[in-house]
């Protein structure tokens, strides 16, 4: 990116990037989601519940209600289908409530990894249910939804990200009777006009640079022809993958995973004090102010603390990609809010939630 384009890229993207608006939001990219395969699923109970003895009795249709719901990934409206006689009782959302359950609001969105059969997906959306709902009811929600999910996987994607994110988030399904674990690798973007989007949703069993491959194939085949920076958590082969694809990207470790993994080796008590140290590492003005600090935290910490002193000197090259640009492009990289929500969703005891509060509140 040339000084021209960086001074244009700023003036267009900041204000509305750190606004604030992030991907969690009601305007962010997964309400939408939520809100899509919702709406669908309950327009399919609905048909379901309006049978032949309902409509002989004079059943029918009879508009359409609405409310807000909360969940883990922000609050949006959603449509409720009505019925004359009011005897509807929906079950995915049910008519007084107001809160979607966690792992509800991850397996909807789960939906979207691309990677899912027709048997996946509704599997999936059996187990979304908190009683047993009959073949034909989720024969139809399924091909209610299918269509949509398969139309966002393949809808054309800008030909520039300026920066790109991996995501992962991880969660539990039934498949045959049994409680497997899933990652769904979410892949995060932000446009040329600051806008951040959600390029793409993989679901892999395994990692590794043959899956990132096929990731980054499928983005290139719908229109992304170039990314400026490629952050990641140091994933085996992905590296090696974008730059083979994209082979112009810088490829920017991300800095709140290398932070988060470096304070599970750091002592409870040391935290703070070692947090004050390391941001003068990550917010020095230059590279070479950030090596020098580099080097008075070794000299602090190294004895104490070697592993985490050596990963940071042994990824540091991509570590430090983010120094050939501007003071609030780094910010952009190193506190995006979808990590930062990423992190702090993901992590579940006190302990992490505690160490998770603290990246954020250093990082800024």
């Amino acid at each position: 990116m040339t000084t021209k384009e960086e001074q244009e890229f700023e003036k267009k993207v900041l204000d509305q990037f750190m606004s604030g608006k992030s991907l969690f939001g009601a305007d962010g990219a997964f309400a939408p989601m939520l809100k899509n395969v919702i709406e669908k699923a309950l327009e399919a109970e609905m048909d379901s519940h309006l049978d032949n003895d309902e409509r002989s009795k004079g059943n029918k249709r009879n508009g359409k209600g609405k409310k807000k719901l909360k969940s883990g990934f922000g609050s949006f409206d959603i449509e409720t289908p009505e019925d004359r006689q009011s005897s509807f009782q929906p079950e995915l959302v049910k008519k007084r409530q107001t809160i979607l359950a966690d792992n509800l609001s991850e397996k909807i969105i789960g939906l979207y990894g691309l990677g899912m059969s027709y048997r996946d997906i509704s599997s999936h959306i059996k187990e979304m249910y908190d009683t047993d709902i009959s073949h034909t009811v989720l024969s139809q929600i399924t091909d209610q939804i299918i269509p949509d999910i398969k139309a966002w996987q393949s809808r054309p994607l800008e030909p520039l990200y300026c920066i790109v994110w991996l995501d992962a988030m991880h969660y539990k399904v039934k498949v045959d009777g049994k409680i497997t674990h899933k990652a769904l690798y979410n892949i995060l973007g932000i446009t040329k006009e600051g806008k951040k989007e959600i390029l793409g949703m993989y679901i892999s069993e395994s990692e590794g640079a043959n899956f990132w491959l096929q990731v980054l194939t499928d983005l290139h085949n719908r229109g992304l022809e170039d990314i400026l920076i490629a952050c990641t958590d140091n994933l085996k082969g992905f590296t090696q993958a974008i730059l083979s694809v994209y082979p112009k990207a810088q490829v920017q470790l991300c800095i709140v995973h290398q932070i988060r993994n470096s304070l599970k080796y750091v002592a409870s008590k040391d935290q703070k004090e070692f947090m004050k140290d390391l941001k003068k590492v990550y917010r020095a003005v230059t590279k070479d102010v950030a090596e020098d600090e580099l080097l008075n935290l070794e000299e602090r910490w190294g004895s104490k603390y070697p592993v985490v002193i050596e990963s940071w000197q042994r990824n540091w090259e991509q570590l430090s990609q983010y120094f050939e640009y501007t003071e609030s492009i780094r910010k952009i990289i190193y506190t995006t809010n979808a990590v930062e929500a990423s992190i702090a969703k993901s992590e579940k005891s006190p302990k992490q939630k505690e160490l998770s509060l603290m990246i954020c509140r250093c990082s800024s």
